[in-house]
């Protein structure tokens, strides 16, 4: 993950944005400022999953190293080891890629 040792809790996942391309199909090239965030990235931690009503941990549908989709304002973002990551909730994820 990064240099610092960090675990989520619970049902978070803590996620590396995958940046978007520079240019459009035709070749456009869009400027720093018109490009918004991406909703895709790539999971570097997850935590151990929820307790049901009985005490049971019920494991999370996603690991280290899953490409995710997620919502626009989904997360909080953090950095840790000098890396800018997202820590969220299994909820906010929409779908895995691949």
């Amino acid at each position: 993950m990064t240099s610092t040792n960090f675990r989520p809790l619970h049902d978070r996942v803590v996620v590396r944005r995958i940046e978007a391309e520079a240019k459009t199909k035709g070749g456009i090239i869009i400027p720093d400022t018109a490009k918004e965030k991406p909703q895709e990235g790539e999971i570097v931690a997850v935590g151990t999953g929820t307790r049901d009503e009985s005490g049971k941990i019920i494991a999370l549908d996603v690991k280290a190293g899953d490409r995710i989709l997620f919502g626009k304002w989904s997360g909080t973002e953090v950095k840790l080891g000098g890396e800018d990551l997202l820590i969220m909730k299994e909820a906010d994820i929409m779908g895995v890629i691949g």
